[in-house]
């Protein structure tokens, strides 16, 4: 069977950690910020560990 081929819009938003767990970056945070308050843009710049239920499937795009 052929190989699986990476998604490339996967690979650019999502990395992997040292546990496998797979981490990305939080969404909302790139247009209209003048309505957001400071301490949610703030919030809005840390990564975060994708959900479970998505996991499987980013890691298929991944072609792991």
């Amino acid at each position: 069977m052929p190989k699986i081929k990476t998604n490339r819009g996967a690979a650019k938003r999502f990395r992997l950690t040292g546990t496998g767990k797979i981490r990305r970056h939080k969404a909302y945070a790139s247009h209209i910020l003048t309505k957001k308050s400071t301490k949610r843009k703030r919030k809005l710049r840390k990564q975060t560990i994708a959900s479970e239920s998505d996991t499987r499937r980013i890691r298929r795009m991944l072609g792991l």
